[in-house]
């Protein structure tokens, strides 16, 4: 029976009726050696916080190599994941397309390519979301190189690699403009190489003097977009830069004294795409008689210009490290493809969730790759039997690699991860995924014990009012860290590092003087700095 894309893709074994209510005692695992014993005590104790009296939380622990559970709360509810789905989608992806994978944009030709030709080019994608405004022109001016100067048809934008379906099941209406959001097609441009597929950057800089009109560009520089700017030369920095919904209009206000840059979600990629490869055609000589249409490349259509892009081992990293949400979008759609031929959400989840069912994940709920759906649920217990699972493919290395890295400051290293647990037996050790959005987060991956003991983990967290407890999921990396079978840990100086908190002050200090205080209690995908 052929999947429709509103059908939630689910895994039976569960009721989700019941899946989603309740909050229980920690179920201990029964243990005689006095470390897990200790490491019971110290997790209780952090999870006592009053943070989470009105909201749920689920934790589950276990040795990597033997599937021992050795702490577990609620471990086998189910929990909106946020971005931790994209384990799944990712784990998935390499397991099905494999590291070497690589998207290709063509440019095709029915006619005899020469000086002129007669008839349409088409320019093909399948989903590369590495493609930037130099790989268009690259690809314009290889056109040029093989001698065209014009084209008597059209240029066409072949997108069919997808459906035409550019939005998830239940994503917002609201966030459709922002660059977290964006919208998917086998055609699309990223601004940049964090490779937010299907967005640009607007930048706002000051003018000629106070109440001057401010000056607006965009990256990449292309018509695409129509900028309407309001915004003038101030004393502060108070810029809105906002995409009317539904179109391709960018109304920027406010006032600004620094130069400030907004990402912004385009409205349909695949004409914005094709609108890059036409200016860069035009650069490099050659004139399109005809218009910009979508439409299907002839069946014998030659290649006059090709680009592959890299493999997806390297696309991991800007992946997960930044947590991009049209990587895991695309790459769904590319399984989906490849396995029934459909580049559907609905082919795509379905083979995300054979992949989950073989790797021991036995209840959950799939709507979306990215977690970006409020309806995605995964249990933090089936969360950590992928994650033992998974230790013995031949990809392990590279996924593992790719995922953040606690306390290292490199952008493309720690990721989202970078400026937390630093200083702690954490950093350098704990390789995870963060998850969040607004009343959730979560943080699911590996970390190596004070024994050299591989361990496995996921917290998730759902409901909270107040700020997100991410230093209760710090805390409790940390304590794993330091967790050793053969004796109790005094976990008081990395407790204090992971809450961020200097020597002799207080966390109220910390908090007070936090330069990413005011982030965390926003929606973290907002803020292309936070990132989570």
């Amino acid at each position: 029976m052929r999947l429709s894309r509103r059908i939630t893709i689910m895994l039976a074994g569960a009721v989700l009726a019941t899946g989603i209510a309740g909050s229980g005692a920690p179920a201990v695992a029964r243990d005689p050696a006095p470390g897990v014993a200790d490491l019971t005590r110290d997790l209780d104790q952090i999870l006592a916080d009053s943070r989470l009296a009105p909201a749920r939380a689920g934790v589950a622990v276990r040795a990597a190599a033997t599937g021992e559970d050795l702490y577990s709360l609620d471990a086998d509810k189910l929990f909106a994941p946020a971005s931790n789905t994209k384990l799944l989608t990712s784990a998935a992806a390499l397991d099905t397309l494999g590291t070497d994978f690589r998207f290709t944009t063509d440019v095709l030709a029915a006619a005899k390519v020469g000086r002129t030709v007669a008839g349409d080019l088409t320019l093909r994608g399948t989903g590369d979301p590495t493609m930037l405004a130099a790989d268009y022109d690259a690809l314009a001016a290889k056109v040029a190189a093989a001698g065209v100067k014009a084209v008597t048809g059209r240029l066409v934008a072949d997108d069919t690699w997808f459906d035409d379906v550019r939005l998830g099941t239940d994503w917002t209406w609201d966030d459709e403009p922002y660059y977290y959001a964006g919208q998917i097609s086998a055609l699309t441009a990223a601004p940049d190489t964090d490779y937010d597929a299907g967005s640009v950057i607007v930048s706002v800089a000051p003018g000629d003097g106070p109440g001057k009109a401010a000056k607006v560009s965009t990256t990449p520089a292309t018509g695409y977009l129509k900028i309407v700017n309001r915004a003038v030369t101030g004393d502060e920095t108070d810029v809105l830069v906002e995409r009317q919904h539904g179109t391709n209009t960018v109304v920027v206000s406010g006032t600004v004294s620094e130069p400030y840059d907004e990402w912004v979600a385009v409205w349909d990629p695949t004409l914005y795409a094709a609108t890059l490869f036409r200016e860069g055609l035009t650069r490099h000589g050659v004139k399109v008689l005809g218009p910009t249409v979508r439409g299907t490349a002839p069946a014998k259509a030659a290649t006059v210009a090709s680009r592959r892009s890299m493999p997806l081992g390297d696309l991991l990293v800007p992946f997960l490290k930044l947590s991009n949400n049209m990587h895991a979008e695309i790459l769904t759609k590319t399984m989906g493809r490849k396995v029934s031929g459909t580049g559907t959400w609905a082919a795509g989840l379905a083979v995300t969730t054979a992949f989950a069912q073989t790797n021991g994940v036995k209840t959950l709920r799939l709507r979306d790759g990215s977690g970006l759906s409020r309806v995605d649920a995964l249990t933090p217990a089936g969360i950590t039997a992928l994650l033992a699972a998974v230790r013995g493919k031949p990809w392990f290395p590279t996924w593992y690699a790719a995922l953040p890295i606690a306390g290292e400051a490199e952008r493309m290293v720690g990721g989202t991860l970078r400026s937390r647990m630093g200083g702690t037996a954490a950093a350098g050790n704990v390789h995870a995924k963060t998850g969040s959005l607004t009343g959730v987060t979560a943080l699911s991956g590996y970390v190596t014990s004070a024994d050299g003991e591989p361990l496995v983990f996921s917290i998730i967290s759902n409901g909270y009012l107040s700020g997100p407890p991410r230093d209760l999921e710090d805390r409790i990396a940390v304590r794993l860290a330091r967790f050793t079978r053969k004796a109790a840990v005094d976990e008081t100086s990395d407790e204090t590092a992971a809450r961020g908190v200097a020597p002799g002050s207080s966390p109220r200090d910390a908090a007070a003087t936090s330069p990413q205080r005011s982030a965390d209690d926003l929606e973290c995908s907002w803020l292309k700095p936070v990132r989570c």
